[in-house]
């Protein structure tokens, strides 16, 4: 703002000081002009009437002096003496422009070419401008009061509107900073209106809300693994002090080893789980990524689960597969996704009592899709949001064998793979799994 003022200021002292000059150098060519036409057009009473006229009416200008020298016009030439200290370039613009005006120091020249009968002259006219030179000045001391002046109020009511317009500002900063892990539940307020500092408020607010929601999920998280590994280790160290108690007969150690050791699978098998869930959480960094043919990896799976449910009801739907094998070909993990879509159709299975689970397959020219339905008991409504959350697991599903791990875990393999996965789920009527997958070609062009 500052150097705006000065701009400003300079050009107004500027500008005043080339119409002060114009103005100066305009009144001494009519001097001049008045000048010649009293000495050269009449006579010595002329003279002396022009004098007492300038003298009483038009006043003398500071340092005035008067200069009428004859010329050659032809030859550019100044005839007798003439004053030799004002520069040769003077002379030569008024025998070119019949006018020219010069300026040493405090001195303002005007020189003009003047035509008559008794021969060519120029009229040389010279003052100083003291009267300007005082406007001059006291502009220039006014204008600098007047830029001080400026400034300090700017600066008084800058720092009045940059106090209150940091204010909220500053207010937002120390909320935001009084956050803790123990007070996450806290949210910035409302009055900060639908401005820019409205939708910061709100931006943090967001924020704070997956912050909580994360610390919830861990929290919940922790909370159930510790659940779910004391069980097995409690009742396996609970067999084995059974055990060790006192002497028993043979039958009964075959059956405290067997519940020691369904214990024992069940604690392998939720290991495995955990671990599965951990490495899920290192995007893709350390994982071999290969060509998959969607199609043949499941009918892999089919077989897996034929040896472990022997007696499912999976049916498969390839007929809209396309005549392409790039286009139901991706590039992943095939362990990974093996273990993704394999928990999904599991599930279905499991969840639908080994009823008929439809699996179709087709793709487009970007990604593969692959749907899994069942007839099962299906999730509640309000319990679908917390599907991928480990170790939930629907209210109508409890007395299944399960870990609710299945799901999260293919979530976040999906994720991993650049896919998406959707969940359809009613009440006794079963649920769909669409999954969405880039082909071969897409992955590349990512």
């Amino acid at each position: 703002m500052s150097l705006f003022l000065s701009v400003i200021f300079i050009l107004i002292y500027f500008v005043s000081k080339g119409d002060t000059e114009s103005e100066f150098y305009l009144r001494l060519s009519k001097r001049a002009t008045i000048a010649a036409q009293a000495y050269l057009d009449a006579n010595e009473l002329n003279i002396d009437i022009y004098n007492d006229i300038r003298i009483r009416h038009l006043m003398t200008l500071p340092n005035e002096k008067e200069f009428i020298y004859p010329v050659d016009t032809e030859r550019k030439l100044v005839l007798g003496k003439f004053d030799k200290s004002l520069p040769a370039r003077f002379y030569e613009n008024i025998f070119n422009e019949e006018y020219a005006e010069l300026k040493i120091d405090d001195y303002y020249y005007v020189g003009l070419l003047y035509y008559d009968k008794e021969g060519d002259f120029i009229v040389v006219l010279s003052a100083t401008d003291l009267y300007g030179s005082g406007k001059l000045d006291n502009l220039r001391n006014t204008l600098l009061v007047a830029f001080v002046i400026s400034i300090l109020f700017i600066f008084i009511l800058g720092r009045i509107y940059a106090t209150q317009a940091l204010s909220p500002i500053s207010k937002i900063n120390n909320e935001v900073n009084s956050i803790r892990a123990e007070n996450l539940s806290f949210r910035l307020g409302t009055e900060y209106g639908k401005g820019e500092l409205g939708k910061l408020a709100k931006t943090f607010n967001n924020m704070l809300d997956r912050l909580q929601i994360s610390f919830d999920l861990q929290s919940n998280f922790i909370n159930n693994a510790s659940h779910e590994l004391r069980n097995p280790l409690t009742a396996i160290l609970g067999q084995t002090e059974i055990a060790l108690n006192k002497e028993r007969r043979i039958e009964e150690y075959r059956s405290i080893l067997k519940n020691i050791e369904f214990e024992a699978s069940r604690l392998d098998y939720l290991v495995n789980g955990l671990l599965k869930l951990a490495k899920t959480d290192f995007d893709s960094k350390g994982i071999v990524i290969e060509p998959i043919r969607l199609d043949e990896l499941i009918l892999d799976i089919k077989q897996t689960i034929d040896a472990s449910i022997p007696n499912n009801k999976i049916e498969f739907d390839f007929e809209e597969l396309p005549t392409s094998e790039d286009a139901i070909t991706l590039l992943g993990s095939e362990s990974l996704l093996k273990v993704a879509i394999g928990n999904i159709i599991e599930n279905a299975c499991k969840f639908s009592d080994n009823k008929k689970v439809s699996i179709k397959l087709f793709s487009d020219n970007d990604f593969i899709f692959l749907t899994v339905k069942d007839k099962g008991v299906g999730i509640p409504e309000s319990e679908l949001k917390n599907i991928y959350d480990p170790f939930f697991r629907a209210t109508n599903v409890r007395g299944i064998e399960g870990f609710g791990f299945g799901l999260p875990l293919a979530y976040r393999i999906i994720k991993m793979h650049s896919g998406e996965i959707r969940v359809f789920s009613q009440i006794d009527k079963g649920t769909l799994v669409k999954i969405k997958l880039p082909n071969k070609n897409t992955t590349q062009n990512l």
